[in-house]
Parts: C-alpha cells; structure tokens; sequence
C-alpha cells in the first residue's frame, strides 16, 4: 500500500495504490470527512511487470495529467495511463454497497471488501513506458516531480532526473550525491534552491544537503527497515520513526549557523582538467564564461565565472566516474542563440571510464548563476564490462585492471559527404600503451571500441587530433599521439574510421576493435614524457606542432602533409620542414601549451610562469612572463576575446590546485 498525491483532487481526498496477488496494483480514491467512515471508489487496474517481487513501493501522478508514474520493487520505473472521469468508475458498479450513486457517499456506508469482485469491469492497463531495473534489484523508495522533470531514488545510491517524451520515459542523467550513502529515500526542494536528500547511512538517517555538500542531520535510529517521517519548516523540524516497536520523534528548532563560508569550494581534490564550453550573454548581467572541470574528487562540475564579480558559481556536478576524471572533450558546440547552447562533452579518467553528456546552457535571470545547465546523459563506454558479466571471473586474471585514459581528442569532420553518418569519433591516450578510437551514436546512446594500437609500449599520455583539407576536397583524418619517452607519433586514421563506419553499420552498432597500423612518421622531440601537446594550421596550409616536457623543454616543428606517390602505396606522406627545441625553457614540467597564432605560443609551467613566445626563423624568443597563483598546474586552455576596437586579445584559464582566468 502507498498513498500518491493527486493534484486536483479535494483536501479530504487521496489516491491509494494497492499491490494484489499476479502483480495486480488497484487505484482507489479514499475519501474521508470527519464523523464519517471512509469512501472509497475504484479508479483504475494496472499489471505490473513479471518479476520475482511484483509489488509497487511508490508512485506519483504527473502534472501533465492522465498519467501516472511508479517504480517496483525489482528497480523498475514504469508509466500507466490514468483518467479521473467519472464515467471509468460507473463502470464499475458496487464499489460502494453495490451502489454508484452518488448520495452513498454522504452516507457514511464503508467499502464492503467483498464488492471488489466487480473490480474486472475495468479493464486492466499494460505500462505505457518501462524502464526495467533503473534502479537495480533494490527497488525504487521515492518518485517526485518538480520544475517539469521526473526524479526517482533507490537503495543503489543514486537518483535519477528523467522527463516525459512522447509518453516515453527518458533518463536523462544519474547522480550519486555523497559516497556511502547506499540507502536514498526522498528528495526534498527547498525554496532557496537546495536539494536535501534523506536516506539512511549504516544506522543513521541522514539528510545532505547537495549545495554545501554536507550532512545537514545525522539522527542514529538503526537503519532502513522501518517506517519513518520527516518534516521541517523554518521554525523547527521533527523525524519520527518506529524501533522495537515503539515509535520516538526527534525534535529539533533551527539554531544560528556559525560557520561562515567565505569562499566555496569547486572540488574536494585537484582539479586535472579544464575546457571553456563559451559564454552565455544575460540581459542586465556581464558576459557569463561557463567552464568545465575535472578533478581527482572522481567528479567534473560545470561552473560560471563572471567577468564582473570575478565568482565562480557551480551549475551542476556530474557523478558517475567511479575512478579520477583525467580529461575531458568538446564536440560539436554550437553558438550562443535565443534557446542557448548545446554542445557534446566527453569525460574521462581512471578504471578505463569515459562519459558522455549532452550539455544545454541557456539564459537564466531568476536564478543565483543567471545560467541554467541542464545535462542530458548520453552514453558510457569501461573496458572491462564484459568482464563484470563473465562467470567464474574470479578463477581468472583481470588484465590490467588499473588502465587511466590520459587524455581525449575529439576527431573533427566525420560527418562529412565522405562519411554520410550520424557517428561521432573520439581518440583515447590509455596508460596501458595504446591509443584507442571511439565511436559514438548519440540516437541509440552507444559508446563503441573500433580501433586500437600499442605502438608506443608505454604510456601515451596526449592525442590531438586534426583534420586536412587538400585543394581537391579530399580529406584526411590525422592523429597525433605522445608518450613517456619523449616520442611524438603521427597516424592517418582514416581509412580505420571508414572501415569503422561500414562494420557498425553491417554489425548494428557492434564490432571487434580494428587495428589502427603503423603511424606515418615519429619525431623523438623530448628526453622524456611529454605532458602538452598542440598543433594549429598556418594560413599557407603546413601545421605548427607545439609540445611541453617533463624535463621542462619545449620542441616546435613545422609539418607538411601531402599525397605520397609510389606503385601501389598512394596515400598520406608527412615531411618536417623545420623544428626547433628550447630546453630548459621552463625550470618545471611543462603541463600547459597552446599556439594561439602561427607566430606566438603560449607555454605553462609547474614553476608557476605563464611564457609568451615568438615564433620565428630564429627560433622561440620570450615575449613576456606572467606568475601565477596556482600550485601543481595540471592544463591550460585558450579563447581569442575582441576588443571594443576590434582588436584581438587572449584569455587563459589554468587548473591544479585551484583555479585562475587570466587576460
């Protein structure tokens, strides 16, 4: 049995949903008026899914109307059609005393239990949507609606934001809101904006707050298995619940809060990576940067930094790495508009993980960022899934259970003529020594391994990849990979996305991982690991190849490509018409590197020194040298901003042990 809150419905009135024998749930209205005995009225009949446990635990109706939300004690959430017209419970005659007029509810008279045997002249309704075991096998505990979206908790530690498309229900992301808290049981919206999430911790029901990130009460009661309530409102707050049988109420009035914030915090460890996803323009607000972040803390948060305050305020927190998050990917961004921007964000880090998101920005005056975020969770791709499935895998030998994806590159243009295909490809950097291709269909919500390589034998720790155009509109999709030896390698990757493209097709969506080959041409630019890497197209075609070191050197070559001749073996031939190594440039490693135009370059250090450098015949000259305040630089990112008079200037944002934006 559970009650749902109807909306419509008098304050003396409320729907009950009740759990029968073959998975059968009633819908009843109880109706009770004081100094009378209840009256109820059969609304509807639902059938649940086949499963072991065929019972509800909680349900919802929707604002929307006519439809009605629920989730089973197998995980599952699942969506019934609902009519409040009177005219589908006159069918069912009987339901009080055997009488459907309505003065018998003015008559004090009780639903007579044996008059349910009526009940099947109602028909019974299939779900309309089933999302089978959301929640895996420990049920579903709560379902709610706010702000026009569906929410749903479970005992596995996460909840879920989902809507209503075309009477289909959609997942839209999932979030763990504290580690250890296995057991979630509502959420609360708070006014102001907070979330409050209750549930239990071991033997201590706990209410965290997602803004502060905290445990706002902790009240020992002695676990789950009990029945309980929560209330609170500004002038105090009361849990109550039922232990050996006998039921204690805790009491509490709000006291002052002490603690002082006076500056919040982004993440609880490092920050390891950052990408800018653009600006977002507010009427009455100055322009709005919205950043990316990832950290060691296993989360990314998506921030907005005013120009005007200089405050990073944090939009929304995406949870589902189980490991560090080590680099993230943009693709496809489309411009600030009326509706705001959207834009594909691949996150990735240790235990072989990597996410996909589909980012949604747009203009929020009413509230506290004047930026609304709304993520949408696409795809997730873990190298050893299959492994998790396999029988008897504890008399085997997990390989390389720890493997880190290092870095990511978004392969640009493939979804040109030559490639008539909604799949987006994405490069990998793995710690196991291979540089791993990725192909995504955001329509099916699908993340597929389609290439590989361990050519470097060692831990490749950066990719870029870059697209060529010849004067005839051939194109060639080109990679460009560095490991822990100083070796930089450069791949022609195209005909292994093609050969992807027709085996996903032909495979619908599956396939065996090709091999990518042998790269084109590997430069030794370092003595060791290199930690940054760049490469930026000059206006007379060849590119500028910029990377950093371990040992604090920076290497630059001009590459040119061209068409390679030879009987049998035309193809993409790569020739260095000039390079050039400053070593020691910086007194660190070298983490930040970016060629902001074919005569400047821009480098950042663990020393803490942001250098400009001319680029020129001569070789790399120090234009200028700017400190700055962030210990163990991990990545840098660059943006071209125009002046008031036209003119152009350049931003950087620099990550580590905080955060810094500097112009």
């Amino acid at each position: 049995l559970s009650w749902a809150p109807r909306p419509g419905l008098p304050s003396d009135t409320a729907a009950l949903l009740a759990s029968g024998p073959d998975g059968e749930m009633l819908w009843l209205d109880v109706t009770h008026r004081p100094r009378q005995a209840p009256w109820v009225r059969l609304m509807g009949r639902y059938l649940l899914p086949l499963c072991k446990q065929r019972w509800h635990t909680c349900a919802a109706f929707l604002p929307q109307g006519g439809l009605l939300v629920c989730g089973d004690r197998r995980g599952s959430l699942l969506l019934f059609p609902c009519s409040s017209s009177p005219g589908l419970a006159a069918g069912s005659t009987g339901i009080t005393d055997g009488s459907t007029s309505p003065a018998s509810k003015d008559s004090g008279s009780e639903l007579e239990l044996p008059s349910l045997l009526h009940k099947e002249a109602l028909p019974i309704e299939a779900p309309l949507s089933v999302l089978f075991g959301l929640h895996e096998k420990t049920g579903v505990t709560s379902v709610s609606c706010h702000g026009g979206y569906i929410y749903s908790t479970g005992r596995d530690g996460c909840y879920r934001q989902l809507r209503l498309q075309d009477q289909q229900l959609e997942v839209l992301r999932k979030d763990r809101p504290c580690k250890g808290l296995q057991w979630l049981e509502e959420l609360r919206f708070t006014p102001d904006g907070d979330l409050l999430v209750l549930g239990f911790h071991a033997d201590n029901f706990v209410v965290w707050s997602s803004r502060t990130g905290e445990n706002l009460h902790c009240i020992p009661c002695g676990g789950g298995h009990r029945s309980w309530s929560y209330c609170s409102s500004p002038s105090a707050e009361a849990f109550a619940f039922v232990k050996c049988g006998d039921v204690m109420l805790c009491h509490r009035e709000p006291e002052p809060c002490e603690q002082q914030v006076l500056l919040s915090s982004l993440h609880g460890r490092e920050i390891t990576c950052v990408r800018r996803l653009g600006t977002v323009e507010v009427p009455g607000h100055a322009t709005l940067n919205v950043f990316i972040t990832g950290s060691e803390d296993t989360t990314a948060c998506v921030l907005a930094l005013s120009e005007r305050s200089r405050a990073a305020v944090p939009l929304t927190r995406l949870s589902d790495h189980i490991s560090s998050v080590r680099a993230l990917a943009l693709a496809r961004p489309t411009g600030p508009s009326a509706e705001g921007s959207s834009t594909l964000l691949f996150s990735a880090g240790g235990r072989a993980q990597i996410e996909c998101y589909r980012l949604l920005c747009a203009a929020d005056p009413a509230s506290e960022s004047a930026v609304a975020c709304q993520v949408i969770h696409v795809a997730s791709h873990r190298l050893d899934e299959h492994w998790e499935r396999k029988k008897n895998r504890h008399k085997l030998v997990k390989m390389d259970p720890e493997t880190r994806y290092m870095s990511l590159s978004v392969i640009p243009g493939t979804s040109s003529k030559q490639l008539p295909t909604p799949w987006e490809f994405l490069a990998a950097a793995c710690s196991d020594g291979s540089v791993r291709v990725f192909g995504l269909l955001e329509a099916a919500q699908k993340l597929v391994l389609v290439a590989e390589s361990f050519h470097h034998q060692r831990c490749v720790l950066k990719v870029e990849a870059f697209l060529h155009t010849w004067a005839g509109g051939e194109r060639r999709h080109l990679l460009c990979s560095a490991a822990t030896d100083g070796g930089v390698a450069f791949w022609d990757i195209s005909n292994p996305i093609k050969d992807a493209v027709d085996a996903l097709h032909q495979g619908e969506g599956e396939m065996q991982p090709l091999a990518l080959g042998a790269p084109l041409l590997t430069i030794m630019a370092h003595s060791c690991g290199v930690n940054s890497l760049h490469i930026h197209q000059t206006p007379e075609g060849p590119y500028l190849v910029a990377s950093g070191s371990d040992d604090g050197s920076i290497h630059v070559c001009l590459l040119e490509v061209a068409l390679g001749g030879g009987e049998g073996t035309a193809g993409t031939c790569l020739r260095v018409l000039e390079r050039v190594a400053r070593p020691c440039a910086h007194a660190a490693h070298v983490t930040g590197i970016r060629v902001l135009r074919p005569d400047l370059l821009l480098s950042a250090s663990v020393d803490q020194r942001l250098m400009l450098w001319r680029w020129g015949p001569g070789g790399l000259d120090t234009l200028s040298t700017t400190f700055f305040h962030v210990p163990d630089l991990a990545e840098l990112d660059c943006w071209e901003v125009a002046e008031a008079g036209g003119a152009l200037s350049y931003c950087c944002v620099l990550c580590g042990q905080g955060l810094e934006v500097l112009r």
